[in-house]
């Protein structure tokens, strides 16, 4: 009876040993590497994983700043571009401003600066019919100093507007007195000039004033 007590705890025991061995060897398979926790965190042999990660994060880490630097060089180029052309339209500005003072001072130089001699020859004229007795001499100097002063506003795109015997034009004519006719054909036509009318090449710089017949 005791032979078969011992008999049978040295099997239990070899099964024991077995299942131990068991265990070892299954402690040892790839599936047991990494082990997952019930809060679903992964625990084994990471350092390959994490020194590929940090590899990685190096290279992004880096593109990052490259692309920073790049767009701090941008804003840079940009912001140095806007002050200067900042600066030039600053400078545009007060020259255009300095040139339309100039222009409304000064418009007019080069057209006074033809007119002052017609001045001189007037007062030449003046002077001479105080001291010459020859009226024809002076009258003669005048009609002279009118056609160079004609031939002047011709020039400068000044020329009169035909008035005289021609029919009314409101656009042209300002009638300025009404008169009776005997001639049928002079009825609403200009038959006296009081102030003559200018254009200025195709714009009424002046209206004529006229007397119109009715």
């Amino acid at each position: 009876m005791m032979k078969k007590k011992m008999h049978n705890q040295e099997e239990n025991k070899q099964k024991n040993n077995h299942k131990t061995t068991d265990n070892k060897e299954n402690t040892n398979t790839p599936e047991n590497l990494y082990v997952i926790k019930p809060d679903n965190q992964v625990t084994g042999d990471l350092s390959d994983v994490a020194s590929d990660g940090a590899a990685g994060g190096d290279t992004v880490a880096d593109k990052v700043v490259l692309e920073i630097r790049a767009a701090e060089e941008k804003l840079a180029e940009m912001q140095d571009r806007y002050i200067r052309l900042s600066a030039e339209f600053d400078n545009y500005r007060k020259r255009t401003l300095r040139e339309r003072i100039d222009l409304s001072k000064y418009g007019d130089e080069n057209l006074l600066l033809k007119i002052i001699p017609l001045m001189d020859d007037f007062e030449r004229a003046l002077q001479h019919i105080d001291t010459s007795a020859d009226c024809g001499a002076v009258k003669n100097g005048i009609d002279l100093i009118y056609i160079k002063f004609s031939d002047f506003l011709k020039q400068n795109g000044i020329k009169e507007i035909e008035a005289l015997n021609s029919n009314f034009n409101v656009d042209l004519h300002e009638a300025v007195a009404k008169v009776h006719v005997e001639d049928n054909d002079k009825i609403g036509k200009v038959v006296d000039v009081v102030l003559k009318g200018y254009y200025l090449q195709d714009k009424v710089l002046r209206f004529s004033q006229v007397v119109v017949g009715e």
